[in-house]
């Protein structure tokens, strides 16, 4: 690793085969904590090239315990996290909000590294069990539309950076790679980044599986439909910029879409929303997130009837259901 470190120490950048090696040690725990904390820092200091995210991205895909959906064509709501907002859990209220609308989800999820309660945290708080048994996952696809993926339990590579990502605190290039190894290979991502740099990153990895995918980034930071500012908007067939009007009939402000102090307000948060009964400003959010999700699909002819798909999810407690009727068969 010494030898590695001085490498990229001197500006230079991996291959997209010494990537994945180097990833493979990782997790086979060939370094020490210091030395992959210290790895990690590079890609802080500078940023991750294509070649390179190939490369780790190859190698979680590699080490990953396989999911079979078996023909279930499943979709994927997915912040990279890191933006320091500290909002409330909105990718996965939404991932509710288009199991109730009809759309089958596989989400993948971590706990917070840079944010008080990441998805894992607010369905470990909700009761929900986590496992990497594909029956049983397949079992909540059956009967709630949802399963959850808790991204240890299917990268070991994870389990061994994550005690070291919590102690960092900051985004890191775990972020990028989360929305990219979901394996359940979703049919369909909507994925959340906090940069545009990150867009276009994506843009690029995205085009090669050739799924339907969007990606969406708030031009004021956040890696989600915030409503705060315009939203950048990129598809397989192009990219535009759409207004917080446009996306959810309003404006709101960054204390409105706040995610609370611990993990146990989150949850309460999450629950008050999905129950149907969170703010105005809370529930706008919710639903553009899933209707642009919902939209992503084809399914829709327009965003407008996808909004509408997701406000009736919400509103008709369908959503609320998707939650209950997974929670009851941990």
């Amino acid at each position: 690793m010494k030898k590695l470190l001085q490498y990229l120490f001197e500006h230079k950048t991996l291959s997209r085969e010494k990537a994945r090696e180097v990833l493979l040690q990782m997790s086979g725990g060939q370094f020490n904590e210091s030395e992959i904390a210290s790895f990690i820092t590079v890609f802080l200091m500078r940023s991750i090239t294509i070649e390179e995210l190939h490369g780790f991205r190859d190698a979680l895909l590699e080490l990953s315990v396989k999911v079979d959906m078996n023909g279930h064509e499943v979709m994927d709501i997915v912040g990279t996290g890191g933006d320091g907002k500290n909002t409330f859990n909105i990718s996965t209220l939404s991932c509710f909000i288009v199991a109730g609308a009809g759309q089958q989800v596989a989400k993948h999820g971590n706990y917070g590294a840079s944010s008080v309660s990441g998805a894992s945290n607010v369905m470990e708080q909700l009761g929900y069990r986590f496992k990497n048994n594909t029956d049983e996952l397949k079992k909540e696809l059956d009967a709630a539309n949802i399963c959850f993926l808790h991204a240890p339990l299917f990268h070991p590579a994870l389990k061994v950076v994550g005690p070291i990502r919590k102690n960092l605190g900051v985004r890191t290039f775990f972020n990028m790679l989360g929305p990219m190894v979901n394996p359940a290979t979703p049919a369909y991502q909507l994925v959340g980044v906090y940069n545009l740099e990150m867009a276009r990153i994506y843009n690029y990895l995205l085009q090669e599986t050739g799924n339907a995918f969007t990606i969406i980034h708030s031009l004021d930071g956040y890696d989600e439909i915030s409503l705060t500012n315009d939203t950048k908007v990129i598809t397989n067939t192009g990219e535009r910029i759409m207004t917080p009007e446009q996306l959810g009939k309003r404006m709101v402000t960054a204390e409105d879409i706040y995610g609370g102090n611990t993990v146990e307000e989150a949850a309460k948060l999450f629950t008050r929303i999905i129950k149907g009964e969170g703010s105005w400003a809370q529930n706008a959010v919710v639903l553009a997130n899933a209707a642009m999700a919902l939209y992503c699909t084809g399914k829709y002819n327009s965003y407008e009837t996808a909004y509408s798909a997701a406000v009736e999810s919400l509103e008709t407690r369908k959503a609320f259901k998707a939650l209950e009727k997974l929670i009851n068969l941990q």
